[in-house]
C-alpha cells in the first residue's frame, strides 16, 4: 500500500512552491492594479494599459524559452542543478523587492519583466527536481501538494499585503509606501520558506561533469530535440501541452487586468482572486485523490474542459458577482491541470535527462504562455473591447484537447 505521509525532503521541495507562489499571487493581483495606477497617472488608456501588460508578459516568457533548454541542459550536469535553481530564485526575489521603487510605468514593467524571468527560470530547475525528491509512484501526489500549499501558503503574505493596500488612507500611508510594504514582505517570504530546500536538496540524477560542460550540454540538447521528434508520445503531448496550458497560465496573469480594463471594482477583483487561492487549495488534494483512483489522462482531459467552459463563460463578463463566479472555477482546477501535467510529463521523460526535459517543457508552458498574453492583448486593440480578447482561448483548449486525446493514446 502506498504511503501518503510526505517525507521531510518532499515537504522541502513543496515550501518553494509556497514560497514562489506568493511572487505569482502578486502578478495576479496587487502588480496589475499598481500598473494600472501609475499608467492611468501618465494618461495611458484602459484598453493600452491592458495590451501593454500582456506585451510585458510575453516579453519575459519569450526570454524565458530561449535560455530555458540550455540552462536545463547545464543543470542536468552533476551538482550544476541548485546553483542554477539557487541564482535564478535570487533574481525573482531581489527583481520582487525592486519593484516598490519605480514611480514610471515603463521602469516598474522593465523591472517586473526580469523579476518574472528569474521566477520562470527557476521553475525549470524547481519542475526537474520532482525525479530527484520523490519516487514515481508518488509523483501525481507530490505535485498535487506542491500547488495545493502553494495556493493556501502564498495568503499569508497576500492578505497581510493586502491589509496595507487597500487600508493605506486609514493606515495614513501613501499607496507608494503600502505597495512597498507588500512587495518587500512576498519577497522575504520568497527567500525564506526556500531555505530548507536549498540545505537538502541532492541531485540524484546526473550525466557526469564533461570536459566542456557548457558546449556539450549544449550537444546534449541538440540530441534531445532530435530524439523528440522521434519520441512521438512525448512531442504530441508536448503540443498539446502548448494549447491548453497557455490558455491557463493567460488566465492567471491577466485575470485581475481584464478585470481591471472593464471598469470592475479593485478591491472586489483582488477579494475575488483571493476566493481562487482558497478554492484551490483543496480541490488540488482532492484531484490527488483521485489519482490514485482514475488515470491521469482522464483528470486532464476533464481539466480542459472545464476550463474551456470557463474561457467561454468569461467572453461575456462585465459584472462583478460574475468575475466572483469565475474565480471559483477557476480555483477547482487550476491547480489540478497544473500539477498532473507536470508529474505526467516527468513520468514519461528519461530521469537523468529532467533539466533539458524540463527546459523544454518550459518553452511549451510558460515559455510558450506569450502567445496567449500577445494574442489577448492583440485582438483587445484591434477590436476595442476587452472581452473579444478572451475568446481566442476557448479556441486553444479545443485545440490542446485534441491533441491531448491522442497523446495519450500514443503514451498507453
Amino acid at each position: 500500500m502506498e504511503k501518503t505521509k510526505l517525507t521531510k525532503l518532499e515537504k522541502y521541495w513543496i515550501l518553494y512552491d509556497v514560497g514562489n507562489s506568493a511572487f505569482i499571487m502578486l502578478v495576479s493581483t496587487i502588480i496589475p492594479i499598481y500598473f494600472n495606477y501609475l499608467a492611468g497617472n501618465a494618461g495611458i488608456s484602459e484598453v493600452d494599459y491592458l495590451a501593454y501588460w500582456g506585451y510585458a508578459a510575453s516579453c519575459a516568457t519569450i526570454i524565458v524559452a530561449l535560455i530555458g533548454p540550455v540552462l536545463g541542459s547545464i543543470a542536468d550536469t552533476r551538482n550544476f542543478k541548485k546553483p542554477l535553481f539557487t541564482v535564478s530564485m535570487i533574481v525573482g526575489v531581489l527583481g520582487c523587492a525592486a519593484l516598490s521603487f519605480p514611480t514610471s510605468w515603463v521602469v516598474f514593467l522593465a523591472i517586473f519583466v526580469i523579476a518574472k524571468v528569474g521566477y520562470n527560470a527557476s521553475l525549470i530547475f524547481y519542475d526537474s527536481m520532482l525525479v530527484d525528491v520523490t519516487t514515481p509512484e508518488r509523483l501525481d501526489m507530490v505535485s498535487s501538494n506542491g500547488y495545493a500549499w502553494g495556493y493556501i501558503g502564498s495568503c499569508v503574505p497576500f492578505v497581510i499585503s493586502l491589509v496595507f493596500v487597500l487600508m493605506h488612507d486609514k493606515i495614513g500611508i501613501t499607496m507608494g509606501t503600502a505597495m512597498m510594504i507588500a512587495f518587500f514582505l512576498n519577497a522575504l517570504w520568497w527567500l525564506l520558506v526556500t531555505i530548507p530546500l536549498l540545505k537538502k536538496y541532492e541531485q540524484k540524477n546526473y550525466v557526469e561533469m564533461p570536459e566542456h560542460p557548457v558546449r556539450d550540454s549544449f550537444r546534449r540538447l541538440g540530441a534531445t530535440l532530435k530524439d523528440i521528434k522521434g519520441e512521438k508520445n512525448i512531442f504530441m503531448y508536448l503540443l498539446a501541452f502548448f494549447f491548453f496550458i497557455d490558455g491557463v497560465y493567460t488566465i492567471i496573469e491577466m485575470a485581475t487586468a481584464y478585470g481591471s480594463a472593464l471598469g470592475l471594482d479593485s478591491s472586489g477583483l483582488l477579494l475575488a482572486l483571493l476566493v481562487t487561492q482558497l478554492v484551490a487549495f483543496p480541490c488540488a488534494l482532492i484531484f490527488s485523490r483521485l489519482s490514485k483512483k482514475y488515470p491521469t489522462e482522464l483528470l486532464i482531459k476533464v481539466c480542459i474542459l472545464a476550463y474551456t467552459a470557463i474561457a467561454l463563460f468569461a467572453i461575456q463578463l462585465d459584472k462583478q458577482w460574475e468575475f466572483w463566479m469565475l474565480a471559483v472555477f477557476v480555483g477547482m482546477f487550476q491547480g489540478a491541470i497544473q500539477a498532473l501535467s507536470r508529474s505526467y510529463f516527468a513520468r514519461i521523460i528519461p530521469p537523468e535527462k529532467s533539466g533539458e526535459y524540463f527546459g523544454i517543457y518550459d518553452i511549451f508552458g510558460k515559455g510558450a504562455s506569450f502567445v496567449g498574453t500577445m494574442l489577448v492583448g492583440l485582438v483587445a486593440q484591434i477590436t476595442n473591447v476587452a472581452n473579444a480578447g478572451v475568446s481566442i482561448l476557448a479556441v486553444m483548449f479545443v485545440i490542446g484537447f485534441i491533441l491531448f486525446c491522442k497523446a495519450a493514446k500514443m503514451n498507453r
